[in-house]
């Protein structure tokens, strides 16, 4: 059981899947700060909701006083992490590489505080060290601590070797690079600690070793589970997209629906990992009854949102959600239709509830307009013909249907 302030809440919030040695790590954590990095690859000029949990446990680690350190790419992006991956990733100039980081940088900005000070986050390039290594000198340097073997049974490569897919020596090298990144970081800047997602727990590892063999010093690694919504999908992604941080990806305002609409099993969860809410606040919102689930989700969003865009877009965001169902619902062009609170408390089934209000002719038709992708909910397209409309789908006391651009219905308790 760890006591350090920020191992004990980043387990409370659900970060940690996988540590080397805890332990040891939470006693290296109480005795004083301890430089922390994740990595980022530059292969688009803004990070997404799927790199959120790295970012936030660097910003946990600050709040507790230890050093975040953001390395950026600049030297692997040319390579390719082959994790997770199908096949090798596209080459990009050294221009494209530059613009990329920078807009990573305005990514992460909001979420830590970078400076000079003693927990004041860096930024740092791997490309530093890595354009300027020797062909023979890395391998006489490092490669007596990687056997081929091992590196065989490290998921990012024998997932793809099993799937019969190619896997290139520029990528085989990935994992190599990325441990000499983590012996460089701890000779140069004291870091102690190497955090990622499960996927990089091999990388991870060997960073480990190569340090204590070849410096005769404990690091440690720490990695976090690959976040699924409750119904399998993965974070972050959406039918429209990735769910990008940079605003001029994606506005302030969609960031703020993306959020809204998390799957009810999913709002503690995400609570807390992507806010700051503290935890007996999240537990208080999880326990609200029936549609006071609706209250829990707008804290998320509005709590996700202020993170990134700052408190004022946050509530702006959520104004203007408040307002397009208000004065939406006097509007001609969205008619109301009347239900009973029981049955919405029960659950309506959503081909039902197309046809009772006027958007499908026919129960049949309004499962062909759910299979053509012309159906949504509240905005957001409705995919499964089995899908039941309860109360947790109002939205400031309606729901939203909609059947392509152009019909839409408020449902409202009668």
């Amino acid at each position: 059981m760890s006591n350090s302030p920020f191992l004990t809440e980043a387990a409370a919030r659900g970060f940690i899947h996988q540590t080397t040695d805890e332990s040891a790590l939470d006693q290296a954590m109480n005795a004083g700060p301890v430089g922390g990095y994740t990595g980022f690859d530059c292969t688009a000029d803004s990070l997404h909701v799927g790199n959120l949990v790295q970012i936030m446990l660097l910003r946990l680690m600050q709040r507790h006083g230890h050093r975040p350190v953001v390395l950026m790419g600049g030297g692997t992006t040319r390579i390719g992490d082959p994790s997770g991956k199908d096949e090798a990733r596209q080459m990009l100039t050294e221009a494209q590489i530059a613009a990329n980081m920078a807009g990573i940088r305005g990514c992460i900005a909001p979420f830590v505080q970078f400076g000079d000070g003693v927990t004041d986050a860096i930024m740092l390039n791997n490309a530093e060290w890595l354009d300027t290594l020797s062909y023979i000198g890395l391998l006489r340097d490092v490669g007596p601590h990687f056997t081929i073997g091992r590196m065989l049974t490290f998921d990012s490569v024998r997932l793809r070797l099993e799937r019969e897919q190619p896997l290139t020596f520029l990528e085989f090298n990935y994992m190599i690079q990325q441990s000499f990144d983590f012996r460089e970081l701890h000779r140069r800047h004291g870091v102690l600690l190497q955090m990622g997602g499960s996927d990089q727990w091999g990388n991870i590892v060997s960073g480990v070793e190569l340090v204590r063999r070849t410096e005769g010093h404990q690091v440690f690694g720490l990695t976090t589970r690959l976040i699924t919504t409750s119904s399998g999908a993965k974070m972050g992604k959406t039918a429209r997209g990735a769910i990008w941080l940079a605003a001029g990806r994606l506005s302030p305002y969609d960031y703020w629906q993306f959020w809204r609409n998390t799957e009810d099993g999913d709002v503690g969860r995400f609570l807390r990992l992507f806010t700051d809410v503290p935890l007996d606040e999240i537990a208080r919102l999880e326990a609200l009854p029936g549609a006071g689930i609706n209250e829990a989700k707008k804290t998320l969003a509005t709590e996700a949102t202020a993170l990134l865009h700052g408190h004022v877009a946050a509530v702006a965001a959520a104004e203007t959600a408040r307002r397009a169902f208000e004065e939406g619902a006097a509007a001609e062009t969205l008619p109301t239709h009347l239900v009973a609170g029981a049955d919405l408390a029960t659950g309506i089934a959503a081909i039902r509830l197309f046809a009772e209000c006027g958007l499908a002719l026919s129960l049949g038709e309004a499962r062909r307009l759910i299979r053509g992708g012309g159906a949504r909910v509240n905005d957001v397209p409705l995919t499964d013909e089995a899908s039941v409309i309860t109360e947790a789908d109002l939205r400031y006391g309606a729901v939203k249907l909609s059947a392509g651009k152009k019909q839409h219905r408020l449902i409202r308790v009668a």
